[in-house]
């Protein structure tokens, strides 16, 4: 939990609580407003946390991003010094000034909500009264099956197969990138996401246009997985670490490998 000093000194001091040992955060006043170093440990104890909850990469990055933007907004005041007031000041401002949408409000609302709940420990009251984007809802582009098959034409060979699952699976771009060879069922045509959004493991429809691009690329795979292998550096993919533990050299065997980006070898 956080520890706001009310001495009266020039500085303000403000502690943030790290694995039971108080870490001071960099934090001066400048003619009566809080400021926030950029390297602030407040903000990458905030990513450390989210990593702990197992949220994913782009959540975080967004959390983040409009944490920052309401710190900017209030003359980079220190969040242990606001509350539902400053919140729903910055919230009418997306609005009126930057005319939001909704979706991205709400974004807003639940990183905030997000802090003050689970960094703060001081949670937003239920009834927060500010202004609500009007903008009109925008109906999205839907592509014919004709230009579907177009635009797919028109798509670079390395690329054909990460797009067509994307569009014949309705995989996520994350998914797709993050497939490892285990995760193809050719038996029954279909493709195990595991993590996927909200942490949820799905199956989806593996497309019979693509099995034959699929073994082509598992057989390009394999040969990557030789070479990696012959390389005495080589420490396999990554892994959760429970399953690291109950499988030492599962890190290294052709199954677990990633299957699109075999492009660059990556040292970690």
């Amino acid at each position: 939990m956080l520890n706001v000093s009310k001495e009266a000194t020039p500085n303000l001091s403000v502690y943030w609580k790290k694995n039971g040992t108080p870490t001071k955060l960099y934090i001066i006043t400048v003619h009566g407003l809080y400021i926030m170093d950029a390297k602030s440990p407040f903000l990458m104890s905030i990513e450390e946390h989210m990593r702990n909850l197992r949220y994913a990469k782009r959540t975080i990055e967004t959390y983040i991003h409009w944490i920052k933007y309401f710190i900017n907004y209030s003359n980079k005041k220190h969040p242990a010094l606001m509350g539902d007031i400053e919140v729903e000041k910055f919230l009418s401002y997306l609005v009126n000034q930057q005319n939001v949408s909704t979706a991205t409000q709400s974004l807003a609302l639940n990183a905030l909500a997000f802090l003050y709940k689970e960094i703060l420990k001081n949670e937003l009251s239920l009834k927060l009264n500010f202004n609500l984007s009007r903008r009109p809802r925008k109906l999205p582009d839907v592509l014919t099956p004709t230009e579907v098959m177009k635009l797919l034409s028109k798509i670079p060979a390395q690329h054909h197969l990460l797009v067509s699952l994307l569009y014949g699976s309705g995989l996520r771009l994350m998914e797709a990138i993050r497939l490892r060879v285990q995760d193809i069922d050719f038996d029954y045509h279909c493709i195990a996401v595991w993590n996927g959004k909200g942490n949820k493991h799905r199956r989806v429809t593996l497309a019979t246009e693509l099995i034959p691009e699929l073994y082509l690329q598992i057989q390009g795979a394999q040969k990557y997985h030789t070479l990696d292998m012959e390389n005495i550096d080589y420490k396999g993919v990554w892994i959760p670490n429970a399953l690291n533990r109950k499988y030492p050299n599962a890190a290294k065997e052709f199954i677990m490998g990633v299957l699109i980006t075999f492009d660059n070898f990556n040292k970690e």
